[in-house]
């Protein structure tokens, strides 16, 4: 399978194009690059199968104020945070499944949300192992198998974003990351 490779600076559309075709590739997402598609179960499938991960794990949703999954309970406090590195365990008023979720501040991200709505997002890595931070990592690792790399250069030892549970009060930060918490508490 033939990778396409963007850079960050190339024609948005012809990202927003393979994604809105069902492609999963490795994009830059705030503080870190992550595997990314579409949400859909398709999609979700395909990057399980890309990062060999098992599928008892949650994938988080990157999403924008305009797309936020109504049927979810958001604390007034996200609305005074977001957008930022920070993902959000959110609880569903039909008592369904638990869902993480992040409105990301990286303008890149919110442009590509905005144009084709939700999309899956994990670390960019084989489950297991250490993220890839850098393009020529993932490219070693994942080109040839992704449908396509973002490429940006990221700042050197990157943090993932802040996960915190919302689903219980207190709130519990789950993993410590870029974005610090430690106010809201």
């Amino acid at each position: 399978m033939k990778t396409m490779i963007f850079d960050i600076n190339d024609d948005i559309d012809v990202l927003i194009d393979a994604l809105l075709h069902g492609k999963v590739g490795a994009m830059p997402c705030d503080t870190i690059y992550g595997l990314s598609a579409i949400a859909n179960e398709k999609t979700s499938e395909r990057i399980f199968e890309l990062k060999k991960r098992p599928q008892n794990k949650n994938l988080i949703t990157l999403t924008d104020f305009d797309h936020l999954d109504s049927g979810l309970i958001v604390p007034e406090v996200l609305h005074d945070i977001w957008p930022a590195p920070l993902t959000a365990i959110l609880a569903r008023k039909d008592g369904g499944k638990t869902v993480a979720v992040r409105i990301p501040a990286d303008p890149f991200i919110l442009e590509v949300v905005k144009r084709v709505g939700p999309i899956w997002s994990t670390s960019c890595n084989i489950s297991g192992e250490p993220s890839l931070s850098t393009f020529d990592e993932i490219v070693k690792v994942f080109g040839g198998e992704a449908d396509f790399i973002v490429k940006k250069e990221m700042r050197a030892g990157g943090m993932a974003s802040t996960l915190v549970d919302f689903t219980s009060v207190p709130w519990r930060v789950l993993r410590q990351g870029a974005f610090d918490f430690s106010p809201f508490i």
